[in-house]
């Protein structure tokens, strides 16, 4: 690069040479620089002065980019995106290695109370018209922490239950165990009976905080905890249940005063700090060992989706699930954002709160983004400022329904597991992918799909014992590295072993097993397609539910389906079924429910039985239970619910009668 002013005197020389010669006369060199002044004043100097013959190379290299830029558009559209994305995924890594080396050990908790003392008073929690500020929930935790150090005796380290419905209690309770160090379990506030102290039993707990709403299902246990000398708080000022003892008095009466680091000294990177369930979808719910490391990676699930401090977050799923509370509650504390917190989802409310609360970020869960599109149409549904949604289980129908109705909102759909060590982002706005493959992850998360026999559920090996790599579809198995760990399930070995795979790609490496089936496409995107449990073989071939699930809910007159497959005597595999709903008004439409199946499914896929429910049973997060439906089967005399069964012959779906039930056990009727 020349100076403007060694290029003046460059320019001067070359005008004098061609004026009079060089150097000038001394009478015309003062003449000659007023002239050439007056010209280089209409004419300013360039920043640099190059040969022609640079000019030209600079024209090639510049009509050269735009040819690189025109073809990346058009062979490589998401190029931008990936580069971004990758840019911001190392920034965050980056951070999640200075928080573990930092001494002492830098948690979400620390990363809450920066944000309490860089804004005391910006609200924290909107919950039914209260509004809560980051220093009130700060204070509300530091006499929790005191009530329960006093009442409980806890020390660093012992775990307490949380069984605690959708409100801010759950947000400072846990924050008032952090500052003691101690792990909470957070139980679903739906199980009871068997399930609920199957659920506390996992985690170790000698303590169990809950509301009086939930009081009663805790008095149904209460005879087994007192036998296991548990002991229960209820955040009541009051009550009359023998062996239950009430908390918010001492909490009133604690100090808000903070707390001393000390109290959680030993606290680390690989310390428990939550357990959270499984959904339960195959069997009882299994506590998931949440360790502080993992805490701050499902923290940056909104970072990576582009929040920011400023957005305000809307929570409608229940905080006891990794989706509200980790990637929710906690990632709000993550970025110090403002958060809505609602008890349950509401279709009906959903847009009258987000335009409310002014929300920008949405989450979304499993079926709740088809719930909003099934609910009437509205003249200002688009009159909101939602600008993200994130989640995950959306399909590719409802998510472009979704943006037809609602406006151009960044749908970052999501595929993960509670316990997993692999996970995608939909970065894009591919609708359908879960996420995107790129160089960069891969390298860090190792991970591949490999083959697997859905008959004997497990993966298919060759003759050296090692599993063999799918092609597009496939298992899904993420390498378990010191970077990318597998901590299994809280008293439940056997279920934690039963998700390690060795010796997949080379003897002595070990894997996770995600127990799903994804696809790869041609452009690096990422599809789910089932889970192994859910995927049956019928006829030699695999049946994928979901898949199947979608096309019986283009008929007119069903509203959901569950599909599974059932087992028939004398056959091998399971045959199709469905478990299904019907839309307000409507009867079941035989005709059209048997033309839809055949249109667009293959024989072996198409549900031969239909089953009738008023509602289909489903976990905390709207993950369809098939567990007892495949028990049952389909005889009709065990089954209260109208059963139907496709007649190929007279080519419909007819009532499931006890003679065809017979006829079909006996043989009779070929399936």
């Amino acid at each position: 690069m020349i100076p403007a002013c060694v290029w003046r005197k460059q320019r001067y020389v070359q005008f004098a040479r061609s004026c009079c010669g060089w150097p000038p006369p001394s009478n015309r060199a003062s003449e000659l620089w007023h002239i050439f002044q007056r010209r280089s004043e209409q004419f300013p100097p360039p920043l640099v002065l190059l040969p022609t013959n640079m000019y030209m190379w600079l024209t090639a290299v510049a009509g050269l980019a735009v040819l690189v830029v025109s073809y990346i558009r058009n062979f490589y559209p998401y190029f931008g995106e990936d580069c971004a994305y990758i840019l911001k995924s190392l920034r965050l890594g980056l951070r999640l290695i200075r928080y573990k080396r930092s001494r002492p050990f830098y948690s979400i908790l620390d990363r809450f109370l920066d944000a309490v003392r860089t804004h005391p008073t910006k609200t924290f929690i909107h919950f039914e018209g209260r509004a809560y500020s980051y220093a009130e929930v700060d204070k509300r935790s530091n006499k929790v922490a005191r009530a329960l150090q006093a009442e409980a005796r806890l020390k660093q380290g012992d775990t307490v239950a949380l069984f605690l419905p959708n409100e801010p209690s759950v947000v400072w309770v846990w924050l008032g165990l952090a500052k003691l160090g101690c792990p909470a379990a957070l139980l679903n506030f739906n199980i009871r009976s068997k399930s609920l102290l199957h659920c506390f039993s996992c985690c170790g707990a000698r303590v169990i905080i809950t509301s009086p709403e939930l009081q009663e299902s805790v008095e149904e246990v209460l005879p087994t905890l007192k036998e296991e000398g548990i002991r229960v708080y209820l955040l009541s000022d009051s009550c009359s249940a023998e062996g239950i003892s009430c908390l918010s008095n001492e909490i009133d009466k604690a100090s808000d005063e903070p707390l001393s680091k000390d109290l959680r000294s030993n606290i680390h990177v690989r310390s428990t700090a939550l357990y959270i369930y499984t959904s339960g979808t195959t069997g009882l719910p299994k506590a998931a060992v949440v360790t502080h490391e993992r805490v701050w990676a499902a923290s940056f699930v909104q970072a990576a989706c582009g929040s920011t401090a400023e957005d305000i977050f809307y929570i409608n799923l229940p905080l006891y699930h990794s989706a509200g509370f980790l990637i929710g509650m906690i990632g709000a504390i993550e970025r110090g954002m403002t958060t809505v917190l609602r008890r349950k989802f509401s279709a009906s409310q959903f847009w009258d709160d987000c335009r409310k609360y002014d929300v920008t970020v949405m989450q979304y869960i499993g079926e709740t983004l088809r719930y909003l599109c099934n609910s009437p149409k509205k003249e200002n549904e688009k009159n909101h400022k939602v600008r993200i949604a994130i989640g995950n289980g959306v399909r590719s129908d409802v998510w472009t329904e979704f943006l037809n109705r609602f406006g151009d909102i960044k749908v970052r759909e999501l595929y993960a597991a509670t316990e997993g060590n692999i996970g995608f982002i939909n970065y894009t706005s591919k609708i359908g992918a879960v996420g995107r493959v790129n160089f960069v992850h891969k390298f860090f998360f190792p991970f591949t799909l490999i083959k697997f026999d859905i008959d004997k559920e497990e993966p298919v090996r060759n003759s050296e014992g090692l599993c063999i790599e799918a092609g597009e579809t496939g298992l899904l198995v993420g390498k378990i590295t010191q970077r990318s760990p597998f901590i299994g399930y809280a008293g439940n070995k056997q279920q934690t072993e039963k998700k390690r795979l060795p010796d997949v790609l080379k003897k002595g490496d070990l894997y996770f097993n995600s127990g799903d089936l994804l696809r790869f496409d041609h452009e690096n995107f990422v599809y789910f397609q089932d889970r192994v449990g859910d995927t049956f073989r019928w006829k030699g071939e695999n049946v994928a539910t979901s898949e199947v699930a979608d096309i019986v809910m283009m008929a007119q007159c069903i509203l959901e389906a569950n599909v599974y497959g059932v087992k028939v005597e004398g056959h091998e595999g399971r045959i199709g079924m469905a478990a299904a709903t019907l839309r307000e008004g409507e009867n079941f439409n035989c005709t059209d429910v048997y033309n839809q199946v055949v249109n667009y499914l293959p024989a072996y896929a198409r549900p031969r039985f239909i089953r009738i429910q008023p509602c289909l049973e489903m976990t905390g997060t709207f993950k369809m239970k098939k567990v007892k439906l495949v028990e049952e089967g389909f005889n009709p005399a065990l089954i209260r619910d109208t059963l139907y069964f496709l007649d190929s012959e007279t080519k419909t779906y007819i009532p499931l009668t006890d003679e065809i039930y017979e006829a079909i056990i006996s043989m009779e009727i070929k399936l």
